[in-house]
């Protein structure tokens, strides 16, 4: 797999704040998303419920 496609999605926490700044790696398909920074709802296990994760830059 590339590492191109590689995005970093950071979460935001529930709530109350727990879960923030859990980290998830993906991929994304660059040709069709090159400009759309990405939100997507995914489960986090510090929080136990899902959240919401934003694409952050890889460090």
């Amino acid at each position: 797999m590339s590492q191109d496609n590689l995005i970093r999605l950071v979460s935001t926490g529930d709530e109350d704040g727990v879960g923030e700044g859990h980290t998830i790696w993906a991929h994304k398909n660059t040709k069709k998303l090159r400009t759309v920074k990405l939100a997507l709802k995914k489960f986090n296990p510090i929080a136990k419920k899902h959240t919401i994760y934003k694409e952050k830059p890889k460090k």
